[in-house]
């Protein structure tokens, strides 16, 4: 009788949030900020774009740069069409260049 290595189902424990380690710490970004990044892009959903129904239709994302021209070099990678894309898609994200007035005033003081 072929007997199977894998666990069964009340083997496995479920992953939980609270009281689960990050396995590689090293891939978590340090929150801590030490350089002002004044310049953002701040990217979300097209209307209509099917995944609004898993993230919602307020989903965005915000990169924060040092520099205009690091966010400009940023959004035309972001927004390029990809070598590995299919004949007729196309990047489906909107890019909005924004600009923190308050941290672009303290690192022009500095």
């Amino acid at each position: 009788m072929l007997q199977s290595l894998a666990p069964r189902s009340s083997e496995l424990k479920r992953y939980n949030h609270d009281t689960m380690s990050i396995c590689h710490s090293h891939n978590v970004r340090d929150s801590k900020v030490s350089v002002s990044k004044p310049y953002g892009l701040r990217i979300s959903l097209r209307p209509g774009d099917p995944f609004t129904k898993l993230l919602g239709s307020d989903w965005s994302r915000t990169h924060w740069f040092e520099s205009a021209a690091e966010r400009d070099a940023a959004e035309a990678e972001m927004s390029r069409k990809h070598e590995y894309s299919r004949p007729g898609d196309y990047p489906a994200h909107l890019y909005e260049k924004i600009v923190n007035l308050a941290a672009l005033k303290s690192s022009s003081e500095s």
